[in-house]
């Protein structure tokens, strides 16, 4: 079984909410969602969760993404970013071949936007047990 690492994105006044929809949206694997916070702004929440592999995944719960996870630095990446990443690291050249350092994105949350690449540390904030969440 392939699995994707998806990531929605909440506050912390809506995270109980945002919870339910996704326990009740999706069959966890693992029975668990890790939520992170963003260091820099507490408010923002991150919880991410894996689910099996969809080919052509659709969105069905708002502010979510799909998400890599490095797991020797816990730095969780979009595809775009990682190539921002190689570009930023490698005189702007994109290089698939590229030894990124995962170590200078530990707990960091890698994502890019208008601005260009966003690099937003994390720290864990709750681990949530879906088993025990549907009770």
């Amino acid at each position: 079984m392939r699995t994707q690492l998806l990531c929605t994105f909440t506050s912390k006044s809506k995270l109980n909410e945002i919870v339910d929809i996704i326990v009740s949206c999706n069959d966890v694997l693992y029975d668990k969602i890790y939520i992170f916070e963003n260091k820099d702004d507490s408010n923002q929440l991150i919880c991410t969760y894996n689910v099996e592999f969809i080919e052509n995944y659709e969105e069905s719960i708002i502010d979510t993404i799909s998400l890599h996870r490095k797991k020797q630095s816990n730095t969780l990446y979009t595809i775009n970013a990682l190539n921002e990443v190689i570009r930023e690291k490698n005189s702007g050249v994109l290089d698939k071949s590229y030894m990124v350092d995962w170590n200078e994105f530990s707990n960091t949350l890698l994502l890019t936007n208008e601005m260009g690449l966003q690099k937003i540390p994390t720290k864990i904030y709750q681990i949530v047990d879906t088993d025990s969440w549907k009770k």
